[in-house]
This record gives structure tokens, sequence and C-alpha cells, in this order.
């Protein structure tokens, strides 16, 4: 009568393969084709720096300025974040 908590015991590759299925969509991957893939720090830091000088064209900035350098902020960081992630140097490749 009495029954344990413990179940029947799950192999590792039964979790794994049905994890893709249950992802959500932020957490997919995605194929980007190589040269969009190239330029999208790029992309970050231009669309970071004209967010910025845009600033310097608003005429009535009292609501609009703070969302402008906001975004620019955030451009510029994800910008230098994914450009630095993808030219660090691996230990690994540099031996071989």
């Amino acid at each position: 009568m009495l029954s344990g908590a413990a179940g029947k015991a799950t192999n590792l590759t039964e979790t794994t393969d049905e994890a893709p299925e249950k992802t959500s969509v932020v957490a997919r991957k995605i194929w980007l084709p190589k040269l969009l893939y190239d330029a999208l720090p790029y992309f970050y830091l231009a669309s970071g720096i004209a967010a910025f000088l845009a600033t310097l064209y608003i005429n009535e900035w009292f609501w609009v300025l703070p969302h402008y350098l906001l975004f620019s902020a955030a451009c510029l960081h994800l910008g230098f974040f994914v450009y630095r992630r993808r030219h660090r140097s691996r230990p690994e490749q540099d031996k071989s």
C-alpha cells in the first residue's frame, strides 16, 4: 500500500530529446546568413550611435530624450557585448 515518491528512473537522452520542442521562442537558436551574422554587432553599434546623435535634434525633449538615451545605451552595450563575445581568444584554437 505504501508507494514511494521516486518513480521510474529516466534516461538523460530521453529528457534532452524533448527539450527543443518545449523551449520558448526566445530561447531557440536561429540561423542567420553569414553576412548578417557578421554585420550584427556593427548594426547595433550604428543604431546606438544614430540614436545618440538623434538626441541632438529633438526639439521637445522632455519625454522622448530619456527613451532615446536608453535605447542608445542598450544598443551600444549589446553591440560591444556581441563583438567582444565573437572576438575573444579561445585557448583551444590558439594551441592547434
